[in-house]
């Protein structure tokens, strides 16, 4: 940081030629000392629990804005055609910048009041279902139109967003459904020297409602956290400690001032002998 820089700086000029009365000298170390990052700030899990934490039970649940693909089989594949709308994907070569398509499964938008509309079995209400749980409701709904269906869900849009202090912050689709808080930060890059471990931020849509939680990486009860695993859309912001926000102050002309003082100081001590 500048302002070490600049503290060095003083210690060498003037305390080292004993021109710095002890006192000062102290006070300047004992700052120059604190300012730095201590191992408590910087470790992940060092609570020293070596018990193995089960994790709790996470569950994807579907909402609205959600994007799922519904694929429908059976013995008779006939019976299943009108429930498997396909539709052309595009995709632009890389090389020759040509176009080409090819079918993929029709995906339906969960909307704003849970529903999706399915062929021929028409509004489905999924919000707040789990996969299994619509995949239930699905096949019960098909029964008397297809003999022993099997219904299989996907959610295609699930992802989350990791901000703030991380090697590489943005929006990451997560093509297993599943991610947990470090997998995400895995992601990104992992926390910068200059993030803020016991302060970390998920944001999250709970019953239609914005919520702040925070979760503190240095202690093995993150484990037992409802936000050990993220859901579809959550973000997480990684806070700078004091450090990074006070050297954001700085301007432009701070090492051209902060050399100029060194000049002086150095000069001083020489002129002082």
């Amino acid at each position: 940081m500048l302002y070490l820089q600049f503290l060095k700086l003083i210690l060498m000029n003037l305390a080292f030629k004993k021109r710095l009365k002890l006192p000062l000298f102290l006070l300047l170390t004992i700052f120059l000392i604190s300012s730095c990052a201590s191992r408590k700030d910087m470790i992940y899990f060092q609570d020293g629990s070596t018990e193995i934490s089960t994790p709790v039970k996470y569950e994807l649940t579907y909402k609205p804005d959600d994007l799922l693909t519904i694929a429908v089989s059976a013995l008779d594949m006939d019976a299943v055609r009108p429930f498997n709308l396909y539709v052309a994907d595009y995709s632009r070569s890389s090389a020759s910048g040509t176009i080409t398509s090819s079918p993929a499964l029709q995906t339906y938008l969960v909307d704003a009041s849970g529903n999706i509309d399915f062929p021929v079995l028409g509004r489905i209400a999924v919000s707040g279902l789990t996969r299994k749980e619509a995949t239930n409701l699905i096949t019960e709904k098909l029964r008397p139109f297809v003999k022993d269906p099997i219904v299989s869900i996907r959610l295609t849009n699930f992802k989350v967003s990791v901000l703030g202090e991380v090697s590489r912050p943005g929006t990451y689709s997560i093509p297993n459904e599943r991610v947990s808080l470090l997998e995400a930060l895995g992601l990104s890059g992992d926390l910068g020297i200059q993030a803020k471990r016991a302060h970390v931020l998920v944001i999250r849509e709970i019953d239609g409602k914005i919520t702040k939680n925070y979760i503190d990486l240095r202690s093995s009860d993150l484990f037992n956290s409802p936000f050990y695993y993220l859901q579809q859309n959550d973000a997480v912001y990684v806070e700078p400690n004091n450090a990074k926000v006070k050297s954001a102050g700085y301007n432009q002309y701070t090492s051209i001032t902060i050399s100029a003082i060194s000049t002086l100081i150095s000069l001083f001590a020489i002129l002082t002998r």
